[in-house]
């Protein structure tokens, strides 16, 4: 896999910033003929027209499936509100996941030492195939090492920066409107809201979604089933078998696919990865 050099990026932009210098742009000469009093009167008129617009504004409730956080103006308080809003449920989801993983191992445990697993152990083994996609296969020995590599959890720092990016810090309209804090997409026709700039031809939408841990559900188990993020898998597979711990800055270059941008995208939540490190501990505000 390709390896990111910021020092080559940083050598880059540094490059393109010499060959195109930025420059303020230069005033308009003002006209040297004075405004008719019809033309002030009406601007005057304008001029209400938008300030009461904005008053009318402010006097709205705010009505978004999220907080609002576009009402935070310090960047620090509006990370803090994200992460803290965002956190507590995927700790929950990865819990989850967790609980369901070493019931897994326990099995696997148990055929090791060939036990014959119980009918309810089977049922069980059975439907979390079901829930992971893992299909066609009758060995619960099988069973089991396929869904090994799917039933595991993603780095709570991995998931908070992606729905930062994936939701401009929970303010995008897919946030706001739908809960979609990832940007996943569904395809059949009302799933979600069709977004503005929809390739023609195109038929997917913006999955819309009732509660948080709906959303947050959805986002993990699109990572653990989805065939497009095998690499992120097998990444993960190999950080447990090599028992290291599953580091978000190592997982987030299995994400090339999640993203149209590449490796643009994986090398912007790296950036993210390292620069909110003090908003990671669900401090109540960060230094």
């Amino acid at each position: 896999m390709k390896k990111f050099s910021v020092k080559a990026l940083a050598i880059a932009v540094f490059a393109v910033v010499l060959a195109y210098p930025f420059t303020k742009p230069t005033t308009a000469p003002q006209s040297e003929v004075a405004p008719s009093p019809d033309a002030m009167e009406k601007e005057d008129k304008q001029a209400i027209k938008i300030n009461q617009k904005k008053e009318h504004e402010k006097e709205q409730p705010y009505t978004g499936k999220v907080p609002n956080f576009a009402q935070y103006k310090d960047v620090k308080q509006k990370k803090t509100a994200f992460f803290n809003y965002l956190r507590p449920v995927v700790e929950n989801q990865n819990q989850q996941i967790l609980a369901q993983r070493t019931q897994l191992l326990t099995l696997a445990e148990k055929l090791g030492l060939e036990e014959i697993l119980t009918d309810q152990e089977i049922q069980w083994l059975d439907d979390l195939a079901k829930q992971y996609r893992v299909r066609n296969i009758d060995s619960p020995m099988l069973q089991i090492q396929h869904l090994q590599k799917r039933v595991d959890v993603v780095p709570v720092e991995l998931v908070l920066v992606q729905g930062a990016n994936e939701s401009a810090w929970g303010t995008s309209r897919f946030a706001r409107e739908g809960l979609n804090l990832f940007g996943m997409w569904c395809y059949q026709k009302g799933c979600g809201m069709v977004p503005n700039s929809r390739t023609e031809g195109l038929t997917h939408e913006v999955a819309s979604y009732e509660t948080l841990e709906e959303t947050v559900a959805a986002y993990l188990r699109n990572l653990n089933t989805n065939n497009a993020y095998l690499v992120f898998r097998s990444i993960r597979e190999q950080l447990r078998a090599s028992e290291q711990p599953l580091t978000a800055e190592i997982l987030a270059t299995g994400l090339l696919p999640y993203s149209e941008r590449g490796s643009d995208y994986v090398l912007e939540l790296t950036n993210m990865l390292r620069h909110n490190q003090a908003f990671f501990n669900g401090a109540e505000t960060a230094p």
